[in-house]
């Protein structure tokens, strides 16, 4: 398969591109810094020759959204989402239909939903109304585009990705492995989080399985709660894990952006399952010491 990657330089996509050479696949590499072509997706529709002749597209570039929410960061990160994907669509546009690849997957995230209680959330739930749901809400319209140019479009809502090199566990680990580690704002929150494996896994199968198409919930079968997460991370670092952290002081730290932390949502993947997705980490202590290790 001919594989182009935007954002295959991130910490996702590098994982991605990997695993496609890997397995024989040639790939692309689509980023505003380096790699086979440069594209600023905020700036110019996708140069259509990076495009031509693939047989599938994975669209993962967008702004870091774990910052402080200044007005400016809120507009890079609605921009490099909702414009990135308008202009990419507009790059297969400009294709002959010999040429357009005919898959596209792109990223979305869980924020789609928006904070919810302990109810399980599938892909058939509606949009939140939040900063980050409209982000994804106005994200995903523009890849549904493509679907008008005869393109089998998956939208994967990604929740907390485990990757010791990045992203939430990341930052988590300096306070837990010095034993101050604990729950944040009361651990109530669902947090539903999926091995960086089982990530790279489902884009594959999206990108291979004909069937696969509209939203698919990129998370374990067992979200835990903040608490029962803490817990088990520090089960994994053999420390204690019981300095609970108030939302007050998250919310002093990081302003609007921590309600990524004080909120969450039982997601769960239906749609993965009902496709036949075989989860390589479906149990949160194996995964942890999976991603530790």
């Amino acid at each position: 398969m001919r594989v182009a990657v935007t954002g295959a330089t991130g910490r996702i996509g590098s994982k991605l591109v990997a695993a496609l050479r890997g397995r024989g696949d040639e790939v692309t590499v689509i980023s505003r810094s380096s790699g086979d072509v440069r594209w600023d997706p905020a700036a110019r529709p996708a140069p259509s020759d990076a495009l031509r002749r693939r047989d599938a597209v994975v669209h993962l570039a967008g702004e870091d959204v774990a910052q402080r929410w200044s007005a400016d960061a809120k507009r890079r990160i609605r921009e490099s989402r909702e414009l990135g994907t308008r202009n990419l669509v507009a790059g297969l546009r400009a294709l002959d239909d010999a040429d357009r690849p005919h898959v596209l997957v792109c990223g979305s995230a869980s924020g789609y939903y928006g904070p919810h209680g302990d109810e399980k959330v599938t892909e058939a739930e509606p949009p939140g109304t939040d900063f980050l749901a409209e982000v994804c809400v106005a994200w995903e319209r523009e890849a549904r585009e493509a679907e008008a140019l005869g393109v089998r479009v998956v939208r994967i809502r990604t929740g907390i990705v485990l990757d010791k090199e990045g992203g939430a566990l990341a930052k988590m680990l300096p306070p837990f492995k010095l034993g101050v580690g604990g729950p944040v704002a009361g651990g109530d929150q669902w947090m539903p989080w999926i091995h960086l494996d089982d990530e790279v896994g489902l884009m594959l199968a999206a990108l291979d399985g004909k069937g696969w198409s509209g939203p698919v919930n990129a998370c374990a079968p067992t979200p835990v709660t903040n608490r029962e997460f803490s817990k088990a991370l520090g089960r994994a670092l053999h420390r204690p894990a019981f300095a609970p952290v108030p939302a007050l002081a998250i919310k002093a730290l990081y302003g609007e952006m921590a309600s990524i932390v004080t909120t969450g949502v039982r997601m769960i993947p239906a749609r993965a399952t009902e496709l036949g997705y075989a989860f390589a980490h479906p149990e949160l202590d194996e995964a942890l010491s999976s991603a530790l290790a």
